[in-house]
């Protein structure tokens, strides 16, 4: 298959591959590209995805390998956040005809949203966490007191009253039905309060150490660590612990979905005949080009040969089941989505709460001004974004929600 990327060369970095074709790019999204292609670490090339769009720091939509150094605003605060689905057993004509009772069960099975006011339990987490999710939290408890011990202000944040639990946003959990309307269950969260704790903190430790090193930045947003410093080890034990929560977060809400579900649907059914975890925003090793390298992926997932992966669309559009082709030029990636065409901001501005219910029609999800931002206009459209990195994934399942939860 002929390579679909386009070059953007950079004076003074290294260039830009972009799989961008029929895609609408902010230029202000290649400007963000451009500076951290300019950083001096950077392996070979930055690789844009077809969802690209601004963010903090790093592009959202993009790919950074770099040697010696990592960029913390690159992985972002939302580190770990990424996408579970599961196959079940169940059928499109084993589904009640009035889908608002599955809606319900979820809603109350799994915290979601935010409600923080003076003397207020904030409603997206545990009051009294689960017996479940105190045994899921041990398995992580001696690590992140590892951390603690050296960042004591780590300690008093969102972390085990957030494990399992959904958040605002973006995020969110759906009943889909593939191309054969056999039923899945897909969601989309990460790492949750720890988590964003873990991205500021080191985010402004990073900045504090290029103030100390006077380095000069095109973005101080790109503050890094170098390989070889404490800061530097300190952050890539904490980012992936956060990563492992983030994980180990949407294990806990499958599982109590699942069990929603079931409450409510009497015929037996079996769940994660095909399951997938995976992340999209993180930062691992990996070897690349015959080298080591570290890889940041910011809105991006890994679509190593044969490795299987979630592209979601919005509220009402398709999302994909994919399995990577092991793209080297994309450094094993794709897109994460569809990726915004505006800003949220821009999003309630634009859109009447009619055109929300006209855009969600037929699928059982909230229709209140509170989403509008979340609206499937706001998104760049899924079925350009999969055609820009044919060469970057194949679909293996094309699924359409039924069911939409979000914080």
């Amino acid at each position: 298959m002929a390579e679909s990327f386009e070059m953007m060369a950079v004076e003074g970095g290294a260039p830009v591959k972009m799989w961008t074709r029929g895609v609408a790019v902010d230029p202000k999204a290649r400007e963000q590209l451009s500076r951290a292609a300019k950083m001096p670490f950077i392996f070979r090339h930055v690789a844009a995805m077809p969802d690209v769009h601004v963010g903090i720091g790093a592009t959202v939509g993009s790919v950074i390998p770099t040697r010696g150094a990592v960029i913390p605003a690159a992985v972002g605060v939302d580190i770990g956040c990424g996408m579970m689905a599961a196959r079940t057993s169940l059928h499109a004509s084993d589904l009640p005809d009035n889908l608002e009772g599955v809606r319900r069960a979820i809603e109350q099975a799994v915290p979601h949203g935010r409600d923080v006011g003076r003397g207020k339990r904030d409603k997206g987490s545990w009051g009294d966490p689960p017996p479940e999710i105190v045994s899921a939290w041990a398995t992580l408890a001696e690590r992140f007191k590892r951390i603690t011990d050296k960042y004591p202000k780590l300690q008093n944040t969102n972390n085990l009253v957030h494990l399992g639990t959904l958040g605002t946003g973006n995020h969110f959990i759906e009943l889909c039905l593939d191309e054969a309307d056999q039923v899945w269950v897909m969601l989309h969260s990460g790492s949750r309060g720890v988590g964003n704790a873990i991205g500021t903190f080191f985010i402004a430790l990073a900045k504090e150490d290029m103030r100390k090193w006077f380095v000069n930045l095109p973005d101080e947003d790109l503050a890094y660590f170098t390989e070889g410093t404490d800061h530097f080890d300190d952050y890539v034990e904490a980012v992936g612990w956060a990563q492992d929560f983030a994980a180990l977060n949407r294990r806990m809400m499958m599982t109590n979905t699942i069990r929603a579900i079931r409450s409510v649907i009497a015929k037996p059914f079996e769940a994660e005949l095909e399951a997938i975890n995976c992340h999209h925003n993180y930062v691992r090793k990996e070897r690349h080009f015959g080298e080591d390298v570290l890889v940041t992926r910011k809105g991006a997932v890994r679509a190593a040969e044969g490795v299987m992966g979630i592209i979601p669309g919005s509220m009402g559009a398709k999302s994909f089941i994919v399995r990577g082709r092991g793209n080297r030029e994309s450094f094993d990636s794709c897109s994460h989505g569809a990726g915004r065409l505006m800003s949220r901001t821009e999003a309630k501005k634009r859109f009447t709460l009619d055109d929300h219910v006209l855009a969600t029609e037929g699928v059982e999800c909230r229709k209140d001004a509170g989403v509008i931002d979340e609206t499937p206009a706001a998104y760049k459209p899924i079925e350009a974004v999969m055609a820009a990195q044919a060469d970057l994934v194949e679909v293996v399942h094309t699924l359409k929600q039924v069911v939409c939860v979000k914080g």
